[in-house]
């Protein structure tokens, strides 16, 4: 699954998983389902009332109107879900991670004109798969992406392992860290020395320094490294 850059509030890199297309192609089926569902349980319910020509146009236009709103006010009020995203674990985020605007809502929903509405689909995947990081063109004219919020994490990526009993901490300040902070960390720490990424390495050392206010004289795979034991001591002790 591809991954997407957002920064956290300490500067520290998160890779938040960008939502499959395969994931939000049900997503959208699912939510198909369910607005054709609506539509046909409120045609059926205007078809049993006896009603004049214009007093049915007038509740047609009112029965219809849920549902070409369906996208925009679920995803505005519902924290960038709809009941199908909502299903496939997916969520519409803005690109820093922050939740979007009612604006950002509403410009990728008008653009579902070209992406799905008017291509079946098409366009919106074709721009997805070419484009590479799980864009569609109403994405990208608002500044969003959507997200899978699916559990990825498994035990040998988790924060905690065991210690020696006679290991002494070195910085007390890496409390200043939480949890989700120190997983990610670890998490990229691990990614780039698989994969020879210095630089991201680097990247780590100079961010953990700024956030926890030292001057090692580590170098700086050997800081890192340092942070993540110190930090397992001290939640150990908890």
């Amino acid at each position: 699954m591809e991954k997407f850059q957002i920064e956290t509030a300490q500067n520290v890199g998160i890779h938040q998983n960008v939502a499959g297309i395969g994931d939000r192609i049900l997503a959208y089926l699912l939510d198909s389902l369910v607005v054709g569902c609506y539509l046909i349980l409120s045609f059926m319910l205007l078809g049993a009332l006896d009603l004049g020509m214009g007093d049915q146009w007038a509740l047609y236009l009112l029965i219809t109107l849920p549902a070409f709103l369906y996208y925009l006010l679920l995803e505005a009020f519902w924290n960038g879900q709809t009941i199908g995203k909502s299903a496939l674990k997916i969520r519409v985020v803005k690109l820093d991670g922050s939740k979007p605007t009612f604006v950002n809502y509403f410009v990728r929903w008008i653009l579902r004109i070209i992406d799905v509405s008017l291509s079946s689909g098409g366009v919106a995947i074709l721009t997805i798969l070419f484009k590479g990081n799980g864009q569609r063109l109403g994405d990208m004219a608002a500044g969003t992406i959507v997200i899978s919020e699916k559990d990825l994490v498994s035990v040998n990526d988790m924060v905690l392992k065991d210690l020696p009993t006679d290991y002494v901490p070195t910085y007390t300040q890496v409390t200043l860290f939480k949890d989700s902070d120190m997983q990610t960390i670890k998490g990229l720490y691990q990614d780039a020395k698989r994969n020879g990424q210095h630089n991201i390495i680097v990247m780590l050392h100079d961010q953990i320094v700024k956030v926890i206010g030292i001057e090692p004289k580590e170098k700086p795979i050997d800081f890192v490294d340092t942070v993540i034991k110190d930090y397992n001591y001290y939640t150990q002790q908890m």
